[in-house]
């Protein structure tokens, strides 16, 4: 949340005062990939879900341990019930939310608004997931996991498309753009395809499953695996999925707008290795002190989302309270300053917010 915010401009502007390649490949980094292939910037949507997931076994786990059972499946139809309206409730807010960072409330016509949304694909493979984690043991989660994955692919490669037949993997040509035109209300985003479309999110409920296993694993109290040596194991998973990924790639490319089965895989074990290293640092090593300008980020990343998409103007508020010292540095270094003045204020915003308890929850 941190890049999306606010932070990817810093490194913008210092890659462009500075010109070190470091920072030039570093901003080249901070900006999706056109089409197959795979940057730093494509992997953090994907990171939202996997952690949706990852907490799913925290928060549903309470009513397994008060209830005294072992899984999710044991839980009495009542409970599931209340679960399943919880959920519901969260993804419809979501879906609504997704459609107010696209523009709805302008009222600008039917045509001209855009339903598939960001938060609305969180909201519905995060609930698709729940679902799955609900109803199914382990072995049952990993086959729908694989079968997910292994189901989209031979949709992806085998369904002909009107005027371009079956396996074309280009924005015009593929099957998931095709249902986009089919499906979807509105406006798409490219006008042809949309990368958060309908068929793509099978395989974004996988991302959404991967964040379950972990948080299962990392939760799983009866197991004798010290912290370190969980931190290890996800480091290795995280080998394992990446390279999986890359094997997969030459059949069907990591590709972040069509969401392919092998970018689930390759941005999957990149995630696995993102928490390892942070759990290892924060929850294993006990350095904590660092990272807490993140929890105000991360217990009110929603509504900063929210904020950045257009809803609040920080650059006129920190241009308010530090345009006059910015306009005293030198020229190439104006851009920069601006750019951390609006990390700042929005930073002093969410601290205000986690101080006085105040969080946008869904």
């Amino acid at each position: 949340m941190f890049w999306i915010m606010s932070g990817e401009q810093i490194i913008h502007t210092l890659a462009k005062a500075t010109q070190w390649p470091v920072l030039l490949w570093f901003s080249g980094q901070l900006h999706h990939t056109v089409w197959n292939g795979i940057t730093f910037y494509d992997m953090i949507f994907p990171l939202f879900l996997f952690i949706a997931g990852v907490s799913m076994p925290y928060s549903i786990g309470n009513k397994i341990t008060k209830a005294g059972l072992l899984s999710a499946v044991q839980l009495p139809a009542k409970t599931k019930r209340e679960i399943y309206f919880s959920m519901l409730r969260r993804t419809i807010i979501l879906i609504v939310l997704g459609l107010v960072v696209n523009g709805a409330l302008k009222f600008n016509g039917y045509e001209n608004t855009r339903f598939a949304s960001v938060l609305g694909r969180i909201g519905l493979a995060w609930f698709f997931a729940g679902i799955i984690y609900l109803n199914f043991n382990l072995r049952g989660q990993i086959i729908w996991f694989a079968g997910l994955l292994a189901g989209y692919w031979a949709m992806m490669m085998f369904i002909p498309v009107p005027g371009y037949g079956p396996g074309v993997l280009t924005m015009q040509g593929s099957f998931e753009s095709y249902i986009d035109r089919l499906l979807l209300p509105g406006r798409l985003h490219d006008k042809i395809h949309d990368p958060e479309g309908v068929l793509s999110t099978i395989p974004a409920i996988g991302t959404a499953l991967l964040g379950v296993f972990t948080g299962s694993f990392l939760n799983w109290e009866s197991t004798r695996l010290s912290m370190f040596k969980k931190g290890l194991l996800l480091f290795a998973a995280g080998l394992v999925l990446i390279g999986l990924g890359w094997l997969w790639n030459p059949e069907f490319p990591i590709n972040k707008r069509l969401w392919s089965s092998s970018f689930v895989l390759y941005v999957g074990g990149w995630s696995l290795i993102f928490l390892s290293i942070f759990y290892l640092i924060i929850d294993v090593a006990g350095f904590k002190k660092w990272a807490i300008p993140l929890v105000w980020i991360g217990t009110n990343s929603i509504l900063i989302y929210l904020c950045s998409e257009g809803l609040v103007d920080f650059g006129h508020t920190a241009g308010y309270l530090f345009g006059g010292l910015v306009h005293l540095a030198p020229l190439a270094w104006q851009a920069v300053f601006t750019a951390v003045s609006v990390t700042m204020v929005q930073i002093l915003f969410l601290y205000l917010l986690y101080r006085n308890k105040l969080f946008l929850k869904v």
